[in-house]
């Protein structure tokens, strides 16, 4: 991850959080992967936190799916893995995907680098970060303000799913963003739609 070199104190205790365990930055601080209290007292590896849950994969899977049978592949690149965004110097963020124009990221800018241009649009599923122990941001404040950020850096659409509330949020510069029973269907673009539940029904997949 390409956040920060400099290393966080745990809270209560001089122990240092490292810099392997930083999944983004946000607004300048730190976001670790989530269980990285659990990577520190050495109760889980840092391969333990790092992946994602057979409920987050079977999402993300489907939701490429429905990608590439939308979206022209001539025109826009669909990338997945956790994808960086280096949006400014404070900023660098991953998503579990995006697309991006072709034409604002042609073959010359696909580099060892992040993207420094905007995703059309970016898919999350769950969250992958948590704030360090200095920080008081609640989840919520924690999606909305990446979510705004993001948005702010010219995407145009974005598509947060969580599998706690089955709810998706969907934002869009410059209107009201909602929240979306995943049951229903989902207009990703001109017509293309996406409905989570029904898919996960039809697999037999019952989230807890």
């Amino acid at each position: 991850m390409q956040a920060t070199r400099k290393k966080k104190e745990a809270q209560g205790g001089n122990q240092e959080i490292p810099a392997y365990l930083v999944y983004e930055v946000l607004e300048g601080k730190p976001v670790y992967y989530k269980g990285y209290k659990e990577v520190l007292a050495k109760n889980k590896t840092l391969e333990d936190v790092m992946g994602s849950s057979g409920l987050q994969a079977e999402i993300l899977s489907y939701l490429l799916k429905i990608c590439y049978l939308a979206i022209d592949t001539r025109l826009f690149r669909i990338f997945t893995n956790e994808i960086g965004s280096h949006i400014d110097k404070g900023n660098n963020l991953s998503n579990d995907i995006a697309i991006f124009d072709k034409k604002a990221l042609p073959a010359e800018k696909i580099t060892r680098h992040y993207p420094d241009v905007p995703a059309k649009i970016v898919f999350e599923v769950d969250l992958d970060g948590e704030l360090g122990p200095e920080e008081s941001f609640s989840e919520n404040e924690y999606i909305h303000t990446k979510v705004q950020k993001m948005l702010d850096f010219g995407v145009k659409k974005v598509f947060w799913a969580t599998t706690k509330t089955q709810k998706v949020l969907v934002a869009t510069p410059d209107e009201n963003w909602e929240i979306i029973d995943w049951n229903k269907d989902i207009e990703l673009l001109q017509g293309h739609t996406f409905n989570i539940g029904k898919h996960l029904k039809e697999e037999g997949i019952k989230p807890e």
